[in-house]
């Protein structure tokens, strides 16, 4: 008896054992992901190139090299937009996987109050990410990864390490920008070093790794390594602003190139993801009535708009994704959007069914099925696409726009007033045909009032108090 209990306890240890070998090697087969996302860079505000046909998606006088290494291994987006037209909105929808009007952070800084003489109020947000709030970094943890994230986090709520990451920078926002000047401009240096370290010491642990670099450029543009300012100063780029804002993309993609070249050198290529994209349009587009006149030194036109709009230039951005089975050099013309990364992710991680065990569904749809080349179509839980920009930041006004099938359509508060693209055929926003095509105007309107009702959106009222012989303060003042 003594002799077949103690057998038994050493099956038993033996069992535990191999099944922690095979848990382990389980693990070692998730992929890697590293996610990089870019502060206020336009669509066209890389040397790559993010349509195959348009001249209006890159601009030709920056040099960016390194993403275009990256778009040439990966797959490149060129319907891809920001969650929202700023980057507190888009980051927290990142994080949870749900538009920024659902989860009720539609603006970055401060809305305009009564006092401030606006014709509509517009709500105010909490600005802090809730506690109750499922990231995709705590779905990831519990799928088994070690997760770090670095640079800029600016939604609160007690800073990264409360929200599902193991190793972070702390709860900073765009003040930690001016701190970094040459040689490490606003930290894009050290934060490739960081992410370096913690990949290794990941790779050393054998545990798969999510690190999401959250750029703090092109904050600070001012703090661009002297050399890539004489760089731009030497091609006479146009302007000192947009010479430093060159000179900061170029030191950006220096720290891509950085953290692409870790991944190989620490042997990880083949199982790792990683991923580049803007959290919203590049600045300026303020003025809507000129904003088709918009055009680069080369006589190029731009998108419509910029950030804190709803017009294309607010709010599609670049793209790219390089990965296992991901073919080389190859473009996608979807429409997706940034909440789809929050399913692929976890379909990467081999845990889709972790979705069910969030409070709040999302309304994202893996882009798995795109990236490997068996889909042409993103399932979401919705056919249409909306945004939600309540607020005053540009001299639209509160707005709102909705996609489906191959239209756009925008309605802005104050005058009801609304403009109807084929967005697929007009990405410029040249050709209005809301007077044409007024039963498609008048069905997309109501597919953006049901959604918004049903998510319980946060919309503007009328201000008691507004004064038409006064003006109007201007929201911009803190741009964020």
């Amino acid at each position: 008896m003594i002799h077949a209990r103690s057998s038994f306890w050493w099956f038993l240890v033996a069992l535990i054992a191999l099944l922690a070998v095979k848990l382990a090697a389980t693990a070692q087969t998730q992929p890697n992901i590293v996610f990089m996302l870019s502060d206020d860079q336009a669509w066209d505000g890389l040397s790559v190139p993010m349509h195959p046909e348009l001249d209006a998606s890159y601009n030709p006088k920056l040099h960016t090299p390194n993403t275009q290494r990256l778009a040439e291994q990966g797959m490149r987006f060129s319907a891809a937009y920001a969650p929202a037209p700023v980057c507190a909105p888009t980051r927290i929808s990142l994080m949870t996987g749900r538009s920024a009007a659902a989860v009720k952070w539609t603006k970055a800084g401060p809305s305009l109050r009564a006092s401030a003489n606006p014709k509509l109020l517009p709500p105010q947000n909490i600005r802090n990410i809730s506690s109750d709030s499922t990231t995709v970094a705590e779905l990831l943890q519990d799928a088994g990864y070690t997760t770090a994230h670095f640079g800029k986090w600016h939604i609160d709520g007690g800073g990264p390490e409360s929200h599902g990451f193991d190793v972070s920078d702390g709860n900073i926002g765009n003040e930690a920008s001016s701190k970094f000047i040459d040689p490490n401009p606003v930290d894009l240096f050290g934060m490739a070093e960081r992410a370096e370290q913690f990949m290794h010491q990941a790779s050393e642990a054998g545990k798969p790794f999510y690190v999401q670099l959250s750029w703090l450029a092109l904050h600070s543009p001012e703090n661009a390594l002297k050399s890539s300012v004489q760089k731009y100063q030497d091609a006479n780029f146009g302007s000192e602003r947009q010479i430093y804002r060159a000179a900061l993309t170029h030191d950006m993609d220096t720290a891509v190139g950085r953290v692409m070249d870790a991944v190989d050198r620490l042997g990880l290529a083949d199982n790792t993801y990683i991923i580049f994209m803007s959290d919203n349009g590049g600045t300026g587009g303020n003025n809507t009535e000129r904003r088709n006149r918009k055009r680069r030194s080369n006589d190029t036109p731009r998108l419509a708009g910029g950030k804190g709009s709803l017009w294309e230039g607010g709010v599609r951005v670049p793209l790219i994704v390089r990965g296992p089975g991901i073919q080389p050099n190859t473009w996608s013309q979807t429409r997706v959007v940034g909440y789809d990364l929050y399913p692929t992710f976890l379909d990467w991680a081999g845990q889709p069914n972790l979705l069910k065990t969030t409070a709040d569904p999302t309304e994202g749809g893996s882009l798995t099925g795109i990236l490997s080349g068996r889909a042409d179509t993103v399932r979401r839980p919705r056919d249409e696409m909306v945004f939600h920009f309540p607020h005053y930041q540009t001299n639209d006004g509160p707005h709102s726009s909705i996609y489906l099938d191959q239209y756009k359509l925008i309605r802005f508060d104050e005058t009801d007033r609304v403009v109807l693209f084929d967005i697929e055929a007009d990405p410029l926003e040249q050709n209005d045909l809301a007077q044409d095509k007024r039963s498609t105007v008048r069905k997309l309107e109501r597919k953006l009032d049901a959604y918004l009702n049903d998510i319980d959106a946060q919309r503007v009222q009328p201000n008691p108090d507004y004064d038409p012989d006064k003006p109007t303060e201007s929201s911009n003042r803190k741009r964020r």
